[in-house]
Parts: C-alpha cells; sequence; structure tokens
C-alpha cells in the first residue's frame, strides 16, 4: 500500500530562504502568517493528509461513487467524515474573506495545503477544491444578497460548490452552449439544459450543493457574448437561509471513467431549475473565468502532487527493492543484490521527477505569491505586475506541470517493474488519477494555444517582457557570485532563456501571415517556456541554498542536495529547449501539408 508524506521542509525553505514570505508582511492577511503559525499550519494539514486522507485513496478508488435511482449520489465511505474534519479544521475557508467566516490568510498557503491534501487523495481534493473555486467567483461578481446568503455556507463547509461548463455537443467552444435561462418574473431565472462532467455535481458530503452554470438567457447574442452565469442551488435557500425546497436539478447518471473513481463525475440535468443571475447579464465568461483560472491553477497543482506522491512511493521502493549488482561494483555485500537505486538507469528516472517536483513546487508558489501580490496590495504597479505574471504562467502550469506530472507516474511505476502494473502497490491508481489533469479546465493544447495567441500579445508583450526583464537582473545581478554551484544553473538558465527569445521572435515574424504557424508551434513553446520558468526557479533556490550553506544555517544535507539536483536539471533537462526552438522554427508546413483522407 502507498504511503504519503507531505514536504512540509522543502516547502518552509521556499517560502522563507527563496522567497522570504516576510518581505509580504505588508498586504492583508500575511501579518497573521507568522513563521510559527505557518509551520505548526502545514504539519498539521499534514498530519492530516497523512492519518486520515491518504489512507483514504485506495478505498475510495476501489469502492468509487454510487448512484440511487432516484439520482442521489453517495460518496465512497470514509469520504464524510473526512469532509467534516477537513471543514471544521477551516481547510475550505484558509484564504477566504473573513467577512464571511474566513481566515484571510494567504492564496499561497491555500496553494500548497492544495498540493498535500491532492497528493493524499486527489479525488477527495477535489470536492472542497471546486467548493474554494465557486467562492471565488460569487465573491467576485456576486451581489451583497448572493455573498450573504452562500459565502459563510460554503466556507464553513456545510455547503459544497461546483462549475457547470460542458454540455454533450461542446467542450472548450461554449460559445456553441444551449443551457436556457428564462427570466420568472421576481428576479429569478428558470435554467433547462444538460451539463455533462461536472465534478462533485451530486453527492452526500454536504446538506447543499451550490452550481455555478453557465446558461444563454433568452434573446442573448449567440457564442459567447450572449453567455451568463448563474447560482443554482441543490436546495432553495428558505427565508432562514437554510436548505429549501429540492430545486429542479438532478444527477443523470455517473461517468465511468479511467481514474478519480472516488469523485463524481456526473451529467446534470437542469429542469425549469431556479437560478439567480451572478453579475451581469451576457458577461458570463468574464466571471467564471475567475472560476476557472483558480481552477486552471489548481489543477496544474494537481500534475505536481501525482508526481511528487508517486515518486516518493518510487524511491522507497528503489531503496528496498534487491536486483541485480551495480555496475560500478558491489555496493551491499551482504545481500545477494544490490537495491536498485545504485542503477543508472533508475537514477534516470528518480532524478528526472525530484527535479521537476522540486522547481514545478518554488513555481507554485512564486506564482502564488504573485497572485497574493496582485489581490491585495494597495500598489497598482505591484498588482499590475502581479496580473501580468499570473496571466502569462497559468497556462505554463497548467500545461507543464500536468504533462510532466503524468510522465513522471509513468516513469515511477516503471521503478516497480512488473509490481508497478498491480493494483496493491498504488502506482497505476497514480497514473490513471495523473491523466485527467492533461484534459479539463481546457485541455493542454489550448493551453499552449492561450499561452500563445492570447497571453503573449497581450498589452503589447508586456507581461513576456517583465518575464526576460527578471530573469536578465538575476542573471546580471549572480554573474560574479563565486557559488560553484550556481555556475551550470547559470549557463543553463541564459541558454535556454536565449532559446526562447529566438523562438518568440520566430512567432512573431511567422505566425501573422500563417496562423498554422503559431498552432504547430504552441505547444512546443509552452513547453519550452515551462523548461525555462523551472530552471529560473532552480537558480533561485541554489542561491538560497548557497547562502545558507555560507551562513552554517539549517540543514546542510538538504542545500546540498539542491545544488547537485540543480546541476542534474541543468545539464540533463534544459537542452531540450534547443530541441523545442529546432521544432518551432521547421513552422507547419510538413504538419498540415497531408490531406485528411491521407492519415
Amino acid at each position: 500500500m502507498p504511503a504519503y508524506q507531505a514536504p512540509v521542509e522543502e516547502v518552509l525553505f521556499l517560502l522563507n530562504d527563496v522567497f522570504h514570505i516576510d518581505r509580504h508582511a505588508n498586504l492583508p492577511g500575511f501579518a497573521d502568517a507568522t513563521p510559527d503559525v505557518v509551520r505548526a499550519l502545514l504539519e498539521e494539514n499534514a498530519r492530516l493528509c497523512a492519518e486520515v486522507l491518504q489512507p483514504l485513496n485506495q478505498s475510495g478508488d476501489k469502492q468509487g461513487c454510487t448512484r440511487a435511482a432516484d439520482g442521489a449520489v453517495t460518496a465512497p465511505a470514509g469520504f464524510g467524515d473526512a469532509y467534516r474534519l477537513f471543514a471544521e479544521g477551516g481547510w475550505i475557508g484558509l484564504a477566504a474573506d473573513p467577512e464571511y467566516g474566513g481566515q484571510g490568510l494567504p492564496y499561497t498557503l491555500a496553494a500548497i495545503v492544495n498540493e498535500f491534501v491532492t497528493a493524499a487523495n486527489m479525488s477527495f481534493g477535489m470536492y472542497p477544491g471546486l467548493t474554494q473555486g465557486a467562492i471565488a467567483a460569487i465573491l467576485k461578481h456576486g451581489s451583497g444578497e448572493l455573498k450573504s446568503l452562500y459565502l459563510p455556507k460554503m466556507i464553513a463547509g456545510t455547503w459544497s460548490g461546483t462549475m457547470n461548463l460542458t454540455e454533450p455537443h461542446c467542450g472548450t467552444d461554449l460559445g456553441l452552449l444551449r443551457t436556457k435561462a428564462a427570466k420568472n418574473g421576481d428576479g429569478s431565472y428558470a435554467i433547462s439544459g444538460t451539463k455533462i462532467f461536472i465534478s462533485a455535481g451530486e453527492h452526500d458530503l454536504t446538506e447543499n450543493i451550490v452550481h455555478l452554470v453557465l446558461a444563454r438567457i433568452e434573446g442573448a447574442p449567440e457564442g459567447t457574448k450572449g453567455i451568463s452565469l448563474f447560482v443554482v442551488p441543490k436546495f432553495i435557500p428558505d427565508e432562514k437561509g437554510e436548505p429549501g425546497k429540492r430545486n429542479a436539478v438532478t444527477c443523470g447518471s455517473i461517468e465511468h471513467k479511467m481514474g478519480i473513481h472516488g469523485n463524481a463525475t456526473c451529467v446534470m440535468n437542469y429542469d425549469g431549475a431556479t437560478g439567480w443571475l451572478i453579475g451581469e447579464a451576457d458577461k458570463g465568461m468574464r466571471a467564471m473565468f475567475t472560476m476557472m483560472n483558480e481552477a486552471r491553477l489548481g489543477v496544474g497543482i494537481q500534475g505536481l502532487a501525482l508526481s511528487d506522491v508517486a515518486y516518493q512511493n518510487a524511491l522507497a521502493y528503489a531503496r528496498e527493492r534487491l536486483q541485480g549488482r551495480s555496475l560500478s561494483g558491489v555496493k551491499a555485500p551482504g545481500k545477494p543484490a544490490d537495491p536498485i537505486i545504485v542503477h543508472p538507469d533508475i537514477r534516470r528516472m528518480l532524478m528526472n521527477m525530484k527535479a521537476f517536483n522540486e522547481a514545478a513546487r518554488a513555481l507554485v508558489v512564486w506564482t502564488a505569491l504573485r497572485g497574493d501580490v496582485a489581490e491585495r496590495s494597495q500598489d497598482e504597479k505591484e498588482r499590475q505586475r502581479g496580473e501580468d505574471h499570473m496571466g502569462l504562467l497559468t497556462p505554463v502550469i497548467k500545461g507543464v506541470l500536468t504533462d510532466t506530472g503524468f510522465r513522471n507516474t509513468v516513469e515511477a511505476q516503471q521503478v516497480y517493474g512488473g509490481h508497478g502494473y498491480i493494483a496493491e502497490w498504488g502506482m497505476e491508481q497514480f497514473v490513471r488519477d495523473a491523466r485527467i489533469a492533461m484534459i479539463y479546465e481546457g485541455a493542454n493544447g489550448i493551453q499552449a494555444l492561450d499561452l500563445v495567441g492570447r497571453k503573449l500579445p497581450a498589452n503589447g508583450g508586456r507581461a513576456l517582457m517583465g518575464f526576460f526583464k527578471e530573469v536578465d537582473a538575476f542573471l546580471a545581478e549572480n554573474k560574479d557570485s563565486g557559488d560553484e554551484a550556481m555556475n551550470p544553473v547559470l549557463a543553463a538558465l541564459k541558454a535556454g532563456r536565449g532559446d526562447l527569445e529566438k523562438a518568440t521572435g520566430w512567432l512573431m515574424n511567422n505566425a501573422m501571415k500563417k496562423p498554422d504557424n503559431a498552432g504547430a508551434a504552441a505547444m512546443d513553446y509552452m513547453q519550452m517556456f515551462g523548461l525555462v520558468a523551472l530552471c529560473f526557479m532552480w537558480a533561485k533556490m541554489v542561491r538560497a541554498a548557497g547562502e545558507k550553506l555560507a551562513a552554517g544555517e539549517g540543514d546542510g544535507a538538504l542545500y546540498r542536495a539542491k545544488q547537485v539536483t540543480a546541476r542534474y536539471f541543468a545539464e540533463r533537462m534544459m537542452p531540450e529547449t534547443a530541441a523545442h526552438l529546432a521544432r518551432i522554427s521547421a513552422g507547419a508546413d510538413a504538419m498540415m501539408a497531408l490531406e485528411p483522407d491521407a492519415f
């Protein structure tokens, strides 16, 4: 049976030594996030994950969710008690507005907790995760009445939330949606239509479920310009704000899917269900993007989380499994064979995972901090900088972390050999669970197109230029640092940054006159951007590690491991930027040459 231990010390190193969270103490909520509070919070969540959530992961996968004839859905055994513990611990409202019962702590801490919970039990984590996204959308776009009615109970965890976008005939192209909203005459609307792939759409973990539904008001324009967002509760709140009359929304079926069996992925039928408009009519996409952007970052974290839990278990297995002898001589003379961790190919897989996980975690923390600045700072320039960063990095984090995260779960499975294919070891579940993250909340090809087609040219390329400026400043500041461990990382970062600039220039010169060039280059560009961003994180971590070693402070073994792992990333993973550049520069001709019937 697999195990999981949340990387608390790794996170504290990032918060305290790499990104210096104390420098943000002027922002609302950060003053309360003292070092002692943060450590205690992370350690408590790690305990909850290890003792409560992780033991339910395999059993939840095997049992799955069940649907009764009336559409009621039951979550796996143990999920109900775990959810109550989670809600009572205040984890759902960790970063939520104190006005509605939240703790108001930095979103950064909520993102870290999200990683821990997902690694322990991805299916479970999706229930509160969707609720947090719905909270964000209502808080930003809902009326005062809607906020007062729904947010306190959602933050407390007695009510949960969902997002309803996809329909049977349309996925990413939401302009095709058919769900209708008819005015009732009392300020509410009658919502009718069918939504599919709705995570946590129906379950028995909370007393009410608050659905956020995209629909088109009768007479509204076609396409995305005519879409509105509605709050449609499972039970309509009564005059006291408690669950009252059952609304006309039901679960038609549960999807039979590859993974995340412990989460109810539902077909939801709306038969004139009562809903209330969130924000302005026909402006639903703007409101929903608040939820989608948070969800996309959350899905990127899922890629990291599954990669890390798979790595932890593969590492433990590699240390214990005896097989063959080391190529350089016997390493365990008292045993019939050496542990497989001595073999270079096993090391290759483990190092690939380790080097990615630690840099990806840093990228998440860095981006979450920028998100906090964007939301909480009073300095307009700092807010803009944070918003630019979030816009630019969101598709990269979603796409690259889930692509690589899935690949790493497969490599972790490979470390086990034949045992990795056997269910009891848990590795095949990680592979199955990780696969969906590359698809939902916008398939990764869409993320790449979003990056190339929307995020790069936005505001005259301001966000990208800001990223390059930040990398360049770091390279200039550290070129004469005297820290030998930094040299290979700085060299790799400089080369990768150069490749990224060349790729950007190629797109500027070739994409406008031939749009297929942009489409053909998009995935390679996103992956290249991800590598450069991850290398930048390694450069920051190596600098911090060197400073701690020079001062004789902290965990020397951790810092030396950072230096070695950073070198591995620089030498073995960053050369891929040149391959991405070559593919981008090849253009779209060969890719688009075959007629469809020639395939």
